[in-house]
């Protein structure tokens, strides 16, 4: 995925960048300060005032994970003097360039943990004075990839009369190399999981800062899109996150069955990412790594699939195994898939390079992709001449095993533990996403994965350009995920209450193409009896 969405300090240092000192002010600037600066647990932050709120970006919630810091556990931000400036996004984490629109430049900045907050302002959505409910973003981009800036929610937060928090954590090696030992220590020291922990820290900044930007820190949902919602799996596993939300949103986020990577699997892939970044040897294997630059880690860690690792106090079991011994119990969550998830894919594996995938090699694609044993009962379930191309073919099969029969099996397993309410983003008028429409191609994208996002957010803090029936649909869909992190069952004018009970899918397309409605039939749609047999063989 991170080929597709790349996404993309020491405290005397953090000191001397503090800002301007507080100083004596007159009632009009007593005024704006009361409404743009607050103060954190780490320090006052001056944030700014927009048409649709106030917004507060970069601010720091824990120390730069830099030299001896790199690859620990992540520490709360130490306080700072003066205001600091919250005017601008914080540093991304190390990551690669990309087609994404803003990434087309690595960066190589450590320092990068940082945390933005949209609070609303308009009468209707402050709720008569009381806390509003709080969602807090976990950004996709394959855990390689991406940052809190990729989404902009004011409007989202202003409709729907939430304060919206989004969160930058470290990706990659970075964020997740796990070996034999750390320094000689034990337990999370190894475990790889240092990115999952920088947004469980995120989620504790929140717990004790939200209340001052008018957030209720007793109502917060966590929510992601694909690595940010296989993020969110991660967490509602986590026994250490118990208590930081009392509900979860996860966009495309089920692939693999939430599954993380075994402790062999990790270590086996940190030593061999030792040995490529020049630092072969087990015993010195990190002091020796703590000396290369970000450029290095970043060249090296290219072929590896950086992921949680289970184990530790973070992940004891993987999360489907946690979910069935109670993990997340009385947890609403909201979860779903795009129709066409995996048509992005394909895409990007053939078309996009000038060599679209042909009938004759579609056979031996399918082979390449799911093994000799299935990839022949996969061609006759997707036969070529059902569909537009065979790339289309292709990537119907993936998206289908990799993403909508993996969302509706999660649903089955969180099924008791609380209410499941499931949705499947169907419009396949959907425009592409910004990354794709800068390609100008006429590739039936449908409605693929990442699509959905745009018409929740400003994605990538651009317009999308939406028909009026898409308008519709977006306001709607506004609508049930505002509705839910509010505390109730997600409804939207106009539509059905989303559904809760198993086999039961709330359908997002436009009125012409059907509207809003509840199918009975997605498992059906997506061939579902065929992925879940291949993985359970």
């Amino acid at each position: 995925m991170s080929a597709i969405r790349r996404r993309v300090g020491l405290f005397v240092a953090a000191v001397l960048a503090a800002g301007t000192p507080v100083l004596a002010a007159g009632p009009a600037q007593a005024r704006a300060d009361h409404d743009t600066v607050v103060h954190t647990t780490g320090g006052l932050v001056r944030g700014e005032r927009t048409d649709a709120g106030r917004q507060f970006l970069g601010i720091t919630y824990a120390e730069p994970p830099v030299g001896r810091l790199r690859w620990k556990e992540p520490q709360p931000v130490r306080p700072w003097l003066g205001v600091r400036d919250a005017t601008s996004y914080g540093n991304r984490c190390v990551q690669g360039a990309s087609w994404d629109p803003g990434y087309e430049r690595p960066s190589l900045t450590e320092d990068c943990l940082a945390a933005n907050v949209y609070v609303p302002e308009s009468p209707r959505s402050a709720g008569a004075g009381r806390p509003l409910p709080v969602m807090v973003w976990l950004h996709g981009g394959g855990l390689t990839a991406g940052a809190g800036a990729d989404i902009v929610p004011d409007e989202f937060a202003e409709r729907t009369g939430t304060v919206v928090v989004t969160v930058n954590y470290r990706l990659g090696a970075l964020g997740f190399l796990a070996t034999e030992g750390l320094d000689g220590e034990a337990g999370d020291g190894v475990s790889g999981n240092f990115g999952m922990q920088d947004q469980q820290l995120a989620l504790r900044w929140v717990q004790s800062n939200i209340g001052r930007f008018g957030g209720d820190p007793g109502r917060v949902t966590i929510a992601g899109e694909s690595a940010g919602g296989g993020s969110v799996c991660n967490q509602l596993a986590s026994p250490t996150a118990k208590g930081l939300y009392r509900a979860a949103v996860i966009q495309s986020g089920a692939y693999n069955d939430c599954a993380a990577r075994t402790r062999d699997k990790a270590v086996a892939e940190g030593a061999a990412f030792a040995k490529k970044a020049g630092c072969p040897d087990p015993a010195t294997a990190v002091a020796c790594l703590r000396g290369k630059s970000a450029q290095e880690i970043l060249t090296a860690q290219a072929g590896f699939g950086w992921a949680a690792v289970v184990g530790g106090t973070f992940l004891p079991q993987q999360p489907t195994q946690a979910f069935a011994s109670g993990a997340a119990a009385g947890i609403p969550v909201m979860n779903g898939a795009n129709q066409d998830e995996g048509r992005m894919f394909a895409f990007a594996q053939y078309d996009v390079t000038g060599t679209p995938l042909t009938a004759d090699r579609y056979p031996k694609a399918l082979e390449q992709l799911f093994g000799p044993k299935l990839a022949p009962e996969v061609e006759r379930r997707y036969p070529v001449g059902d569909f537009p191309s065979p790339t289309v073919a292709y990537g119907t099969a993936l998206g289908d095993q990799l993403m909508a029969c993996t969302a509706l099996r999660l649903d089955r397993t969180l099924a008791g533990r609380g209410k499941v309410y499931a949705y499947e983003f169907a419009d396949r008028t959907s425009p592409p996403f910004a990354s794709l429409r800068k390609l100008g191609t006429d590739f039936p994208f449908g409605a693929t994965h990442v699509n959905e996002v745009q018409y929740l957010f400003k994605h990538f803090g651009l317009t999308t350009p939406l028909d009026d029936q898409q308008r519709v649909l977006a306001r709607q869909m506004v609508q049930y995920w505002g509705s839910f992190i509010h505390g109730s069952p997600p409804r939207a004018q106009g539509g059905p209450v989303m559904p809760h009970t198993e086999g039961r899918v709330l359908s997002l397309r436009t009125a012409s193409a059907g509207g809003l409605e509840v199918s009975t039939t997605v498992d059906e749609d997506h061939l579902c009896d065929l992925w879940d047999a291949a993985a359970t063989a």
